[in-house]
């Protein structure tokens, strides 16, 4: 197996994929994350380079034609697109990359990346993230409910990726997410995981969890359900 890891983290807006990508990051150094190219405005506290590639329409279509994107979408009526050559360069520099995308992006990396590893992040449930949304205090009521709506989309498509993991309790879905990480490094060829990492993504993987986006969409809560099942 090539010993390159690309490793998708997705989830509905407001779930916490960007707090639990830093976290594996700062635990995972012989990782880096994709900085995608977008054509949405930077947020309060959103910087160029760092938190994405700010760019108009024209240029993004430019490198569409171009053929320099290793997946793009559109997503809350916004372009997205990952640049392969950095996809190329961090193969080159790096045990692997993390691609904060979207569950259409992450099928076209899945197409186009051999051995990418696709992990879902599940809010506790719809209330609570329509409350997390809320609590941003940057979106107009229309792009809250667009969210919420784009929401119960996305969740009809978690079942197909490889981990699901909930994130209720940040320290716990932050040691799922790390597991998850070091047992496909070990699968890879690295360093044997550890037999809490090993139970730990287990407990995430889709096999385990697959009913899991099927209950939030009937409105139900999997608060009870912890991201780390012993």
């Amino acid at each position: 197996m090539d010993p390159f890891l690309p490793l998708i983290v997705t989830s509905p807006s407001g779930a916490g994929k960007t707090t639990l990508v830093r976290r594996l990051l700062a635990a995972q150094p012989g990782l880096v994350v994709s900085v995608s190219y977008t054509t949405r405005g930077p947020r309060d506290g959103e910087r160029d380079g760092r938190d994405y590639h700010f760019v108009t329409e024209a240029v993004f279509s430019d490198m569409l034609a171009r053929g320099l994107f290793a997946e793009h979408a559109t997503v809350h009526g916004s372009r997205y697109g990952t640049s392969l050559a950095r996809v190329e360069e961090a193969r080159r520099t790096h045990r692997g990359m993390v691609f904060v995308i979207d569950y259409q992006g992450a099928a076209q990396v899945k197409a186009r990346i051999p051995g990418a590893l696709g992990v879902f992040v599940l809010p506790p449930s719809l209330a609570e993230l329509e409350a997390r949304l809320r609590r941003r205090g940057t979106e107009r009521e229309e792009a809250v409910a667009r969210r919420l709506a784009n929401a119960r989309e996305e969740l009809l498509h978690a079942a197909r990726f490889d981990y699901l993991v909930v994130n209720d309790a940040l320290d716990d879905a932050s040691a799922a997410l790390q597991a998850v990480c070091e047992v496909a490094f070990a699968a890879r060829g690295g360093p044997p995981a550890g037999a809490l990492a090993a139970r730990l993504a287990g407990a995430c993987a889709v096999a385990r969890t697959a009913a899991l986006p099927a209950r939030l969409l009937a409105g139900e809560s999997v608060r009870g359900v912890p991201a780390v099942v012993p």
